[in-house]
C-alpha cells in the first residue's frame, strides 16, 4: 500500500492527533473513577495508529521508570521512523522487558507448560535464488531440529488442553549455525509494538491481588485490557475460534508470524513468512470436550505425542513460505510489519520447500525441553530481520530472559542448545562456565596467539541495508492504524459451525467479566467486525441491546474471503495415527470386535479396549481379552471414534453404571462416530443416543470407518444452544 506519510513536527509520543482533545480538557472528576455512563477514554489522546494513549491527572498519577522519570508514550517504542527499526537506546522499553523478563524464577513467565521432541528437516525445494542460507539452498539435506509446543497462559503445571494460544518453536541445528524459528499455531498476535508485550502478558495471567484463575482468559483484567486495544480485535477471533482448542499437538499449524527477509549472496532482500501445515491435517475438539479432558487427562496432549512417537507414528509437518518484495508489499492494502495482520494467500500463495518429521523423544524432560532456549534473534547468514516493532522487542527480550532463568550468559553451553557446528569467540567467565579455555589470548585484534579466532567477511552475516522512512520517535505507522478489516475477513471465511463456535465462546468468556462496562466495549469492537457477531454475543449475555461501537481509526474495510483460516472443510479425513476406544464387557461378540478392530488398524488406527476391568472380560468365544483401560478412567473424550459391543446382559447392567453413560452420551456430544450391535441398546437409549449418520450398526465396520474419520457436524445444533 501507499504510505501515509506521519507529521514529522509532532513532538514524538506527545501530541495527540489534530482532532483529539487534551486530557486535561476533560470535565472535572472525568478522570480516575468508575466509569458512571460515558466511557472514560472517549476523549483520550489517540496515536496515529489509533492506539489509546492514557493520560495521567485526577486519581490516575504519573507513569515513570523506576528511576522516576515521566514516560509520555507507553503504548510504542523508539523507532527510526514509524516503520523503522526499534533503537537500542530506548531505556524505557530495556527497563520494562527487563524488568519483566526477571518477574519469574525459574519457570517461563509464558509457554511455560511445553512439550518436545527431536527430529530432522528435509528440504525438497531450494530457494537459492532467493537466500544464500544453506538449510533453504541444498536439497535432500536433513537438518536436526528441536521442537517444542507449548500453552502460553498457564504455568508448568496447568493442564494441556485449556483455550490458550499454542506455542511452536523449531530450533534448527544448520551447519552455519543455530536457527531459531519462534512462533505460535495462530499467525497474528494480540499487540503491534512490543512496548505493549508486559501488559497483554500480566492481564491474561492470574490476577495479582487473588492468584486466580490459572491458565485462562475469561477473567476482568484481560478484557479490560482488549477492550482498550483495538488492535488486538484480529487476534481475538482467532483465539476465540476453534483454533485454541486443539485435538492434539500432532494436528496444529504453525507460523512465524512476523515478515523476516531472505537475503542473496549480493545481499538482494525478500520478505518471508514461515507456514508449518500438519500432514495430518488441522483438528480441534468441540469446547465442551476440551473441558471434560481436562478432567480425564491432564497431560493429554503430551501423553499423545509421547505415545504415539514411541508408536513410530511420527509427526510429520510441511513447512511452506510466502515470498513476496518490497514493491509488491508496498500494495498490500494493509501492512505486513504489522504482526496483528497476514498476508492473505490469495494474495501470496504458500509454496511448500521442505518438511519435519519429530522421531524421538527427550532421553530427560528438564535437561532438553525446560532447558531449551528459542531466541528470535539466533538467525544464519542469509536470513535477516524486518521492522517489525513486534519482532524488534522480542530479538531483546528472548535472551534476556534465557539470562535469568538459565542462570547466566553460558546457557548457550547446555547440550540441548549448543549449535553442532563449530563455535568460537573471545566471551569468557561468567556463572556456570563449561568450557576450559586455552591460551592468553581473549581479545581481538591480537597477534600472540596464531589460532585465535577471526571474522570472515566473506562468509560471515550480513544484514540488509535497509533504508529507514522518518526521524526518531516514539510514533506508531498510520498504516497500522486498520484494526477491523481483517477480524472481518477472518470471521466471514469461516464455516457457519465456527462461526457459532467462536460467537459463543466469546459469550462464554465475557459471562466471566463480572464488570459492566468491559462487557460493554469489547461487544462494542464486534460491530465493527459483523454486526450480526455483535447481536448474536450481546443476546448470549441477555443484554438489552447492542453495545455502541467505538470510534475507528479507519473505518474497516471488507475483503475476499481467506479459506485458508478455516478448520472445517479442511480438516483431512482419515484415522491415519488417530484413536479408536472399543467398550467391552464379559460375552461382547468376538467376532465384531476382531471385524472392527482389522478395519480401524487398517485405516491407520490405534485401536484401545476399555472394559469395566482393567483385566479385561472372557468374549463370546471363550477367550479373555486384556482391557488398555478401565471405564471409570477412560472416558470416551481421548479417542476419536468409539465402538460399543455388549451381551444383551451387559448392555443392561451398563446403561446403570453412571461412566458407561457417558461414556456413549459424551461421544454422542461430542460429535463423534459410534458403532455398536444389539446389546449396546439399552447403553445408547439411557446416554439418549440418537440416530444419524455417525450412528452406525457394528456390523458394518466400513461405514464406521467413514464415519469415524470426521465429525458429524449436523449433529451439534440437535444438541446445545449455540450464540
Amino acid at each position: 500500500m501507499a504510505r501515509a506519510k506521519t507529521p514529522t513536527a509532532t513532538p514524538p509520543g506527545r501530541q495527540p492527533p489534530r482532532d483529539a482533545k487534551p486530557a486535561q480538557d476533560k470535565p472535572a472528576g472525568s478522570v480516575g473513577r468508575r466509569a458512571q455512563g460515558p466511557d472514560p477514554d472517549a476523549d483520550a489522546p489517540r496515536g496515529h495508529g489509533g492506539e489509546l494513549q492514557q493520560q495521567a491527572g485526577g486519581e490516575h498519577p504519573q507513569l515513570t521508570t523506576n528511576q522516576g522519570v515521566v514516560i509520555a508514550d507507553n503504548q510504542n517504542s523508539l523507532k527510526q521512523g514509524p516503520r523503522g527499526p526499534t533503537l537500542l537506546e530506548d531505556f524505557i522499553l530495556r527497563e520494562k522487558i527487563t524488568h519483566f523478563d526477571h518477574e519469574r524464577i525459574p519457570e517461563r513467565i509464558v509457554h511455560a507448560r511445553g512439550s518436545a521432541a527431536h527430529g530432522y528437516f528435509e528440504l525438497n525445494t531450494s530457494l537459492a535464488k532467493y537466500t544464500r542460507a544453506k538449510i533453504f539452498t541444498e536439497v535432500g539435506k536433513r537438518t536436526p531440529v528441536f521442537t517444542r509446543f507449548s500453552t502460553v497462559a498457564g504455568g508448568a503445571g496447568s493442564v494441556d488442553t485449556p483455550r490458550d494460544v499454542r506455542g511452536f518453536a523449531v530450533k534448527f541445528y544448520t551447519e552455519e549455525g543455530n536457527f531459531d524459528l519462534v512462533g505460535n499455531n495462530i499467525p497474528v498476535f494480540f499487540i503491534q509494538d512490543a512496548m505493549k508485550f508486559p501488559d497483554v502478558v500480566h492481564s491474561v495471567k492470574m490476577e495479582p491481588d487473588r492468584a486466580f484463575p490459572q491458565a485462562a482468559s475469561a477473567h476482568d483484567t484481560f478484557w479490560d485490557f482488549i477492550s482498550l486495544t483495538p488492535e488486538s480485535m484480529h487476534m481475538i477471533m482467532w483465539a476465540m475460534s476453534d483454533r485454541t482448542i486443539p485435538r492434539s499437538l500432532r494436528t496444529i499449524e504453525g507460523f512465524g508470524i512476523h515478515s523476516f527477509r531472505f537475503l542473496d549472496e549480493q545481499g538482494n532482500s525478500t520478505f518471508v513468512k514461515f507456514h508449518w501445515r500438519p500432514k495430518l491435517g488441522i483438528q480441534s475438539t468441540v469446547w465442551d470436550e476440551a473441558l471434560k479432558l481436562q478432567a480425564a487427562d491432564n497431560d493429554f496432549h503430551r501423553r499423545d505425542l509421547f505415545e504415539n512417537i514411541q508408536a513410530g507414528n511420527f509427526p510429520e509437518w510441511e513447512l511452506g513460505v510466502q515470498l513476496f518484495t518490497e514493491e509488491e508489499a508496498d500494495q498490500f492494502p494493509f501492512d505486513h510489519l504489522d504482526p496483528t495482520k497476514i498476508v492473505p494467500e490469495s494474495l501470496v500463495p504458500v509454496q511448500i520447500i521442505g518438511r519435519m518429521v519429530l522421531d524421538r523423544w527427550p532421553d530427560n524432560f528438564f535437561a532438553e525441553t525446560e532447558q531449551v532456549a528459542y531466541c528470535p534473534a539466533n538467525i544464519v547468514p542469509g536470513i535477516d530481520f524486518s521492522n517489525d516493532p513486534l519482532l524488534q522487542g522480542r530479538l531483546f527480550s528472548y535472551l534476556d530472559t534465557q539470562l535469568s532463568r538459565l542462570g547466566g550468559p553460558n546457557f548457550h553451553q547446555l547440550p540441548i542448545n549448543q549449535p553442532k557446528c563449530p563455535f568460537a569467540n573471545h566471551q569468557r567467565d561468567g556463572h556456570m562456565q563449561m568450557q576450559v579455555h586455552k591460551g592468553r589470548v581473549n581479545y581481538e585484534p591480537s597477534s600472540l596467539d596464531g589460532d585465535s579466532p577471526r571474522a570472515d567477511q566473506r562468509a560471515g552475516f550480513r544484514s540488509h541495508a535497509t533504508v529507514d522512512d522518518g526521524v526518531k520517535g516514539r510514533v506508531r505507522p498510520e498504516s497500522f492504524a486498520d484494526h477491523y478489516s481483517q477480524a472481518r475477513m477472518f470471521f466471514r471465511s469461516l464455516e457457519a459451525p465456527e462461526q457459532a463456535h467462536l460467537a459463543s465462546a466469546l459469550v462464554f468468556e465475557l459471562s466471566k467479566v463480572e464488570t459492566p462496562k468491559v462487557r460493554e466495549r469489547t461487544v462494542g469492537h464486534l460491530v465493527h467486525i459483523d454486526p450480526s457477531l455483535a447481536q448474536r454475543v450481546a443476546d448470549g449475555l441477555g443484554m438489552d441491546s447492542v453495545p455502541p461501537a467505538p470510534d475507528a481509526a479507519v473505518p474497516p474495510a471488507d475483503m475476499p474471503e481467506a479459506p485458508e483460516v478455516r478448520i472445517i472443510g479442511r480438516m483431512r479425513e482419515t484415522l491415519e495415527h488417530r484413536t479408536v476406544g472399543i467398550l467391552i464387557d464379559e460375552g461382547s461378540g468376538a467376532a465384531a470386535l476382531k471385524a472392527l478392530r482389522k478395519a480401524a488398524e487398517a485405516a491407520g488406527a490405534t485401536v484401545k479396549i476399555v472394559a469395566p476391568k482393567l483385566g479385561g472380560a472372557v468374549l463370546s468365544d471363550g477367550k479373555k481379552q486384556p482391557a488398555d483401560g478401565q471405564l471409570a478412567g477412560t472416558p470416551s473424550v481421548v479417542f476419536d471414534a468409539v465402538a460399543v459391543l455388549l451381551s444383551e446382559d451387559a448392555g443392561r447392567k451398563l446403561s446403570k453404571e453412571s461412566a458407561a453413560v457417558d461414556f456413549v452420551a459424551f461421544a454422542w456430544a461430542h460429535l463423534k462416530a459410534i458403532a455398536h450391535d444389539a446389546g449396546a441398546a439399552p447403553l445408547l437409549e439411557a446416554g439418549n443416543v440418537g440416530k444419524d449418520a455417525g450412528i452406525v450398526d457394528a456390523a458394518d465396520p466400513k461405514a464406521f470407518i467413514a464415519a469415524a474419520k470426521t465429525r458429524q457436524w449436523a449433529r451439534e445444533p440437535k444438541l446445545r444452544t449455540l450464540a
